[in-house]
């Protein structure tokens, strides 16, 4: 295709006149959008790529030169829409998962033979990997109907992430349309990234700008993707590698993960050349030593390499355990290091009153990023390293991510320096600040506790923040500085203050409105996000309540396992009235220890937490969780397995059952549903007899759940 010479874009853009202006920028809108079509669905590009660069600059700095453009109508999604007033957010059909890391070759031998465990199969028998780079960016998942993209989202907190499907249009690695057959419905998972010269000149651009530069390559990344004008994520030079996959219909291409990858490569999707297919443990571990060398030179970031079991078939027995696959791990590279001097130590507190040690340093380059804060973890960490104040200490990346001093170099220890005294007074309150004792083994915790409870300011303030956060309620608008404005002006105190705040502004004779950063529609839109959280997940109002020991994972399992908050509360505080069968049930949840129980008695038990929950309950209305595995013949069901099994493993059973909806428990009670028995069952049979409960083999076990 020749396109005709066009006079104007003979002058500099400071010359246009805005008529021309509004004429060149639609034009290039226009022949950018033709482009896409030829390079992206038709596989078939007429310009280089430095010469479709070059329209696309001279389309952003029209628009820099005349933004009056920008509230203009396109028809070019790639280059931009009208920009949201917030990010819809998006339910992943399959959780978008962790992966659980390895940092050493023995591990990763330990991994192959903890899949070999629970597969039980024996040494000699072949079980295949792929070992593929780990990109440091931003996880994305893309759904494509009938070959076309219809919806990308982000990660998020792996069960919904955020609308970002305008801004995945403006990458152009990234096709409209996929190439040959490919099944009706198909999620395609991998990473969005910057390039490391690309990263370098966007940091230019920031700087002769008077802008801030970003700190690595993925948080421009993560950035530019995150943003609410797609323009903006159209002028970031933004990549992509696909690597996986969520929910699809039909059949899919290939029945092992190296076929896929491979076949996305057919589809006309970005796929990593240095992916191999590995059949041995020395494979795996001279792969990743490949990968390593070649990092330097790659031109983009990675941070390890990730390890798959290549046979689908095998991914599926294999499932899931937590927030991780059972077949994938990632291996980590070693953290880089560098020295710098200790100039301070700061005591932070957190929302549970643990005061945490924070090294305060000469600002210093680590992998890449300005480091001049670090961890100190607590303070046995403190004494054990013998960090003072004034030191010159080694740094160094935890994982490339949380810097963290490994040690001291005392030859270069300034005279006079004196041990650190760890403060047992909370500088937030000046209230006692003590270890507690484990009634387990008798020994101090590791972390200082305030013991001042709510009335601390910084407790408080930590306990609204994370209530507000984007894991619990994830009220937007309501961020740490709007938590510690409110909190200092007598505002917001306690959560239910949050939900009444639009009822209390609307007396007031002082208005949100007129607050320094706000203003009429900023404070509609808060209240609006409020307003829309009166309606939250179990589990997220369970998070929510900031229960020490209890995470996401845990919130999680009591939604599953309680189904409303109010029978959680009646079960832990019987339970907190000494209730043995309520302490029972709650240690009897897969996964929830006497510790984690202990501390959901003790939050329940305490009269002004029940009384902060009565005036939540006033307010909202927590949702039950979705169901797992709804259409399964044992979801919901409490399953015990006892005897020898002979198609599976224990561990294999256990997964299978919790994967169809189940529960497993490891002894039989009135409340077991089921009872599935292989060869040598002993006294659980007895014990199913006696209760009532049904007893069914192994392969009764399989007609019931569908093969």
């Amino acid at each position: 295709m020749s396109a005709k010479p066009d006079p104007l874009r003979a002058l500099p853009v400071d010359q246009l006149m805005p008529l021309e202006a509004r004429m060149e920028w639609q034009a290039l809108a226009d022949e950018i959008a033709q482009h896409d079509v030829l390079y992206h669905q038709k596989d078939a590009p007429s310009i280089s790529d430095s010469d479709y660069d070059v329209l696309r600059r001279r389309f952003d700095a029209i628009l820099a030169a005349f933004p009056e453009l920008q509230n203009e109508a396109t028809s070019l999604a790639r280059v931009g829409a009208k920009p949201a007033e917030k990010f819809a957010k998006v339910r992943h059909a399959v959780p978008m998962l962790s992966l659980a890391n390895t940092f050493s070759d023995e591990e990763v031998g330990e991994f192959v033979e903890r899949v070999r465990r629970f597969l039980d199969w024996p040494e000699e028998r072949e079980i295949a990997f792929t070992a593929e780079p780990k990109i440091d960016g931003l996880s994305c998942s893309i759904r494509y109907e009938k070959g076309q993209l219809k919806i990308a989202a982000t990660r998020g907190d792996g069960e919904e992430g955020e609308d970002v499907t305008a801004n995945v249009r403006t990458i152009r690695s990234i096709p409209q349309v996929l190439r040959g057959d490919v099944p009706p419905v198909i999620e395609v998972r991998g990473e969005v990234y910057m390039s490391t010269a690309d990263f370098l000149a966007l940091n230019t651009r920031q700087e002769a700008e008077d802008k801030p530069p970003f700190a690595n390559p993925r948080n421009a990344a993560a950035g530019s993707l995150r943003q609410l004008d797609p323009l903006i994520t159209a002028a970031r030079p933004l990549r992509f590698f696909a690597y996986a996959w969520g929910a699809a219909e039909g059949d899919l291409p290939s029945d092992t993960q190296s076929g896929m990858v491979a076949a996305f490569g057919t589809m006309g999707l970005p796929v990593n050349p240095l992916t191999k297919r590995c059949v041995s443990v020395e494979e795996m571990i001279a792969q990743y030593r490949l990968i390593e060398e070649k990092r330097p030179t790659l031109g983009y970031d990675i941070d390890g390499v990730v390890y798959k079991v290549d046979d689908l078939a095998l991914q599926q027995r294999l499932g899931c355990i937590s927030r991780s696959p059972r077949w994938a791990t990632a291996r980590k590279f070693p953290a880089e290091q560098a020295r710098t001097v200790l100039l301070d130590i700061d005591i932070q507190v957190g929302r549970t009153g643990a005061l945490t040690p924070v090294a305060k340093l000469q600002p210093i380059t680590v992998g890449g990023v300005v480091v001049s804060n670090a961890t100190l973890h607590n303070e046995d960490e403190i004494a054990r390293k013998d960090v003072r104040v004034g030191d010159t200490v080694i740094v160094q990346r935890a994982g490339d991510v949380i810097p963290q001093i490994v040690s001291v170099v005392l030859e270069k220890r300034p005279a006079g320096a004196k041990p650190y005294e760890f403060p047992h007074l909370c500088p937030a309150c000046g209230s006692h600040a003590v270890r507690e004792t484990d009634p387990k083994t008798g020994e101090a915790e590791v972390a200082r506790r305030c013991t001042a409870g709510l009335i601390c300011p910084a407790q408080a303030t930590e306990r609204l923040k994370h209530f507000a956060s984007r894991n619990a309620f994830d009220i937007e608008g309501l961020g740490d500085k709007q938590i510690e404005g409110f909190y200092a002006d007598g505002l917001i105190t306690r959560p239910r203050d949050i939900f009444t705040l639009a009822e209390r502004d609307a007396r007031s004779l002082k208005k949100l409105k007129d607050r320094e950063g706000y203003g009429a529609v900023s404070v509609k839109k808060l209240f609006e996000a409020i307003e829309a959280r009166r309606n939250v997940t179990l589990n997220r109002f369970v998070f929510g309540l900031g229960i020490r020991h209890v995470g996401e994972t845990t919130a999680k399992q009591l939604a599953r396992h309680f189904g409303s908050i109010e029978k959680l509360r009646e079960v832990a505080v019987t339970a907190s009235a000494d209730g043995e069968a309520a302490k029972a049930e709650l240690t009897g949840i897969d996964g929830i220890g006497p510790i984690v129980a202990g501390s959901i008695v003790d939050f329940f038990g305490e009269a002004h937490n029940l009384e902060e929950l009565d005036a939540l309950m006033a307010y909202l209305t927590p949702e039950a969780m979705e169901a797992v595995a709804a259409a399964s013949p044992v979801s919901g069901k409490t399953v015990v397995f006892t005897g020898a099994l002979e198609r599976m493993s224990r561990d294999e059973a256990k997964a299978m059952a919790e994967r169809l909806g189940a529960k497993v428990s490891g002894s039989v009670s009135k409340k077991t549903d089921l009872v599935v028995a292989g060869p040598g069952a002993g006294s659980k049979l007895a014990d199913a007899k006696k209760h009532g409960v049904e007893v069914i083999s192994e392969d009764e076990w399989f007609e019931r759940v569908g093969g």
